[in-house]
C-alpha cells in the first residue's frame, strides 16, 4: 500500500486502554521514543491491534501545539 502520509514511524504496540467508544494505543518507536494516539476502540478492533503488535505510526497534521506554565 502506498500512502500520501510522510511522516511514517515504525513501533510496536506497547498498550492499548480501551474505553467505550475510544482506544488509548501506546507505541514504542525503533529509537526508543514512544507515541501515544487516540483511536476509535472499533478502528482498534478492525486492526487487530494487540501489546506486541507490529504498526507503522502515520503522522498528518497542520498544527503541533505545546505549552507550559
Amino acid at each position: 500500500m502506498k500512502l500520501s502520509t510522510r511522516n511514517q514511524l515504525a513501533g510496536t504496540v506497547t498498550s492499548i486502554t480501551t474505553g467505550e467508544a475510544m482506544a488509548v494505543v501506546k507505541v514504542q518507536l525503533e529509537g526508543g521514543e514512544s507515541v501515544t494516539s487516540s483511536i476509535t476502540r472499533e478502528a482498534a478492533e478492525d486492526l487487530g491491534l494487540a501489546e506486541g503488535s507490529e504498526v507503522v505510526v502515520l503522522i498528518k497534521s497542520t498544527e503541533v501545539g505545546l505549552g507550559v506554565e
